[in-house]
């Protein structure tokens, strides 16, 4: 019997006739191995989805953020507090400033809401729709990692997870596979607003864990990962433009 040979088509463009050779990659598998490494600790962003005083949302938050400096990365919590309205004031208030800041300085991001009324809580939406999706013509949240969580004051869902998922990629973060929906939360927290040993605990280990390792693996590759054939066509004008969408 002929032995069969592989076939190596290689970059080949001429059979593609809707397809603009010249913005055309072959995928380089040296591109993803980056030759200088990072040396810093991964730098991790937590947002939360309350403002009450005991919000469990915040709990998590910082008993993630210390198992996040356990596994050696660097964290800053943003407190919603203040924080106003999208399109009630300018980038420019004080609040929106800090949280735009702390995301061009994360290399990725928790987010953790409680469920309300089967979604995510206006409080966590809003800190998303205040992350800046562009900066000239550059999104500022793609490439970077993503964790999602939720607290539940009764029995365990997933709504508000989903929905995360869902903004994050939409928002072309690297979304993680592992997530955290705590169960009637109020009974997860002793008097000293600390977690207790459960199930619940250990996923968020879990989670924090994953969370640190996929950032490690893609932090100094996000921009190849994230680049795209139909932005290569485009000139920088028309990219700025269409991310932009200063009118909607």
């Amino acid at each position: 019997m002929e032995e069969r040979k592989t076939s190596n088509l290689g970059p080949r463009t001429d059979a593609l006739p809707a397809l603009a050779a010249e913005s055309f990659r072959m995928t380089d598998a040296a591109e993803l191995r980056a030759p200088l490494r990072s040396t810093h600790a991964p730098r991790i962003l937590l947002l939360y989805g309350s403002l009450r005083e005991r919000s469990f949302s915040r709990l998590v938050v910082e008993e993630s953020a210390r198992l996040l400096q356990a596994l050696g990365a660097e964290v800053k919590v943003f407190n919603p507090t203040g924080l106003p309205l999208v399109d009630d004031t300018s980038v420019n208030h004080p609040k929106v400033k800090e949280l735009r800041e702390l995301t061009l300085w994360s290399e990725g991001m928790v987010w953790c809401s409680p469920e309300r009324h089967g979604a995510m809580t206006g409080v966590m939406k809003t800190q998303i729709d205040w992350l800046p999706l562009s900066e000239g013509a550059i999104r500022p949240t793609q490439g970077k990692t993503l964790a999602v969580m939720q607290v539940c004051g009764g029995s365990q869902s997933f709504n508000a997870v989903n929905q995360m998922r869902i903004l994050g990629r939409w928002m072309r973060m690297l979304t993680i596979p592992n997530q955290s929906s705590v169960a009637k939360a109020f009974m997860e927290f002793g008097d000293d607003n600390r977690m207790k040993p459960s199930s619940y605990y250990d996923r968020i280990v879990d989670v924090m864990e994953e969370l640190v390792k996929f950032t490690l693996l893609t932090r100094d590759v996000s921009p190849y990962l994230v680049d795209r054939y139909s932005e290569r066509k485009e000139t920088a004008a028309e990219l700025s433009k269409r991310v932009n969408q200063a009118s909607i």
